[in-house]
């Protein structure tokens, strides 16, 4: 599929409602084939919108890791550790 889409679990803090609203749109998007529906389908495309992403909430809530000792990745982490190679 797309390969810019970002994973949106295991992380602490949780993602915001935010990324999972984009994340909806660009599914919604992909599997329609139009970036922007007709107005005739606006409503339609808005309300599957927000119908996947209220589903993949559901089930990123409901998800437990698959290693249970797994710890939560920080979203900091990364841009911190290049910021440190970078400028020293």
């Amino acid at each position: 599929m797309c390969r810019n889409i970002k994973t949106l679990f295991n992380f602490e803090p949780p993602g915001p409602r935010m990324r999972f609203q984009a994340s909806a749109l660009q599914f919604v998007r992909k599997l329609s084939g139009f970036n922007k529906p007709s107005q005739a389908n606006e409503a339609a495309f808005e309300r599957a919108v927000s119908e996947v992403s209220e589903s993949a909430r559901r089930l990123l809530a409901s998800r437990t890791p698959m290693r249970p000792r797994a710890t939560a990745r920080s979203r900091q982490r990364r841009p911190r550790e290049r910021s440190k190679l970078r400028f020293g």
